[in-house]
């Protein structure tokens, strides 16, 4: 049974629109640790996925134009990779880069993730944009959810041992 702090660090996820899922967080870190966990190729296999998944960073260009791809395998050996093109990136605030899965080629979001400075925390809130209302409910009907809160646990736990 989760905790009253576990429940209250669950993401907030809305969909203000029949295309766009906003998950909204805040972590204890500042911001600046916050931005290097997610640009650091170093760091991502740290985090990155549910739990119980590891993370192969294959590629990770975080520049304007750069591509990044990164392969998780589950604990039974099955193999997953995501991909995508950086078209923004403002340290410490933004990046806006687009997503696909490779099992669904083609299907792409474009996602805003920004990082507010909240002194010794950060409010991370990613918003994405699917080409139709379909593609963003089948994401929501994919499990994204449950797997962005576990991902974000182990987040969690990588600033505390960073601070710690």
């Amino acid at each position: 049974m989760a905790s009253d702090q576990q429940q209250a660090r669950k993401a907030t996820v809305t969909t203000p629109g029949d295309r766009e899922i906003v998950a909204e967080r805040v972590f204890d870190a500042p911001r600046d640790q916050v931005w290097a966990a997610y640009t650091d190729p170093e760091l991502i296999p740290e985090w990155w996925g549910p739990h119980g998944t590891t993370t192969i960073v294959d590629r990770m260009e975080v520049e304007a134009g750069g591509g990044w791809r990164f392969v998780t395998k589950g604990p039974d050996g099955s193999e997953t990779a995501f991909r995508g093109t950086y078209r923004e990136v403002t340290p410490p605030e933004r990046i806006v880069q687009t997503f696909e899965w490779e099992g669904m080629p083609g299907h792409v979001s474009v996602d805003t993730a920004t990082f507010e400075d909240l002194g010794d925390r950060t409010r991370v809130v990613s918003h994405s944009i699917f080409h139709t209302a379909e593609e963003r409910d089948g994401m929501l009907g994919s499990g994204m959810e449950k797997g962005m809160n576990e991902t974000f646990e182990r987040l969690d736990e990588l600033l505390a041992r960073q601070s710690g």
